[in-house]
C-alpha cells in the first residue's frame, strides 16, 4: 500500500497505462495535481522501480515516463479496482 498510497499515484500508473508520456502530458492528464507533487510522486514510483524516467540527449532537454514490468504488473492488479470503482462509486 506505501507504493500506490496517496492520491495521485495510482492515478499517474493508469496515465501511464498506454504509452510513455512528458512531465506536461501528465499533467494535464491530472487535473488539480500540482507540479510538486506530481514531480514527488513521481521520483518516488522511479525509486519503487514502477516507473522509469528516460532522459533524451536533446535540445530542449526531453524526459519521459513510462511503466516498468513491475508496473505493469501492478497496473493489471489494479484493473479490477477500478472497475469496481466504475461500477459502484461512478454508476451512482
Amino acid at each position: 500500500m506505501d507504493v500506490i498510497g496517496g492520491k495521485w499515484k495510482v492515478l499517474i500508473l493508469w496515465a501511464l497505462d498506454e504509452r510513455a508520456r512528458r512531465f506536461g502530458e501528465l499533467r494535464r492528464l491530472l487535473p488539480g495535481v500540482t507540479e510538486k507533487v506530481l514531480a514527488s510522486h513521481l521520483r518516488e514510483l522511479e525509486a519503487d522501480g514502477i516507473v522509469h524516467r528516460e532522459e533524451f540527449d536533446e535540445v530542449p532537454p526531453r524526459v519521459e515516463y513510462s511503466l516498468t514490468p513491475l508496473g505493469d504488473s501492478l497496473n493489471k492488479a489494479l484493473a479490477p479496482l477500478g472497475d469496481w470503482g466504475r461500477e459502484h462509486v461512478l454508476g451512482r
